[in-house]
């Protein structure tokens, strides 16, 4: 059991590691100069006043910190290229967070592959947009009507995934996302999806891109 959870991990970290150096052609050289610039501050000042021993002991794990951190947010930033431009690609961002965050994706879809996926969490109804905000604001207005009609006492908030000013990047959704109040309990935010789901009349959703983006984080935070 042990060794098959260690090869997991050591072939998450491989693909990750390859998908990310693909993005970042010079990430050896970085994730190792991260690593000798942990280990100096940690070996130098120990080396001073204790001795050689101890300060090899507290420098390598400050190289592998300071390697590992650099390596999570390039793993991270490169998953978000490798997804960025697809449609779902909001939604599937929103799947990789932990705290039971409930996505329907595309639960509004136009001619120009402009979508609105649909999120339930410990904030209320979060409603997602992925396209132009001249294309998606009519969007998201008619479905913030709609969810009103059946939640009519449960907060709904609108965000705009993009580049255009006014919308968020898919890089910064997370941390938007966290960054709302906390209305809902477990049982709740359960119980608002169900209903959700009981009077929806979308005839299907588009399916998540599959990518990197669910294991990446998890996989480069592993060797903390």
């Amino acid at each position: 059991m042990a060794k098959g959870k260690i090869r997991s991990t050591l072939s998450s970290i491989t693909q990750n590691w390859a998908m990310t150096q693909k993005v970042y052609r010079a990430l050896p050289l970085e994730v190792g100069g991260l690593f000798l610039l942990g280990f100096v501050v940690g070996f130098v000042p120990t080396f001073i006043f204790l001795n050689l021993f101890t300060a090899i002991l507290v420098g390598i794990p400050l190289g592998l910190l300071a390697a590992v951190f650099w390596f999570s947010r390039r793993a991270m930033k490169a998953a978000y290229r490798q997804i960025e431009g697809q449609p779902g690609a909001a939604a599937a961002v929103v799947q990789s967070l932990r705290g039971g965050w409930l996505v329907t994706p595309g639960i509004a879809v136009n001619k120009n592959q402009d979508l609105i996926s649909r999120v339930v969490g410990k904030p209320g109804v979060i409603l997602i947009s992925e396209g132009p905000s001249s294309r998606v604001s009519h969007m998201l207005g008619n479905e913030r009507k709609k969810t009103a009609r059946w939640l009519p006492d449960i907060p709904i908030y609108e965000i705009q995934v993009g580049d255009e000013p006014g919308q968020v990047s898919l890089g910064k959704l997370q941390r938007s996302l966290t960054k709302l109040p906390r209305n809902l309990r477990g049982g709740e935010i359960t119980d608002v999806r169900r209903r959700l789901d009981a009077v929806s009349q979308t005839g299907g959703s588009l399916p998540i891109p599959k990518g990197p983006m669910p294991t990446s984080t998890r996989s480069a935070r592993r060797p903390r």
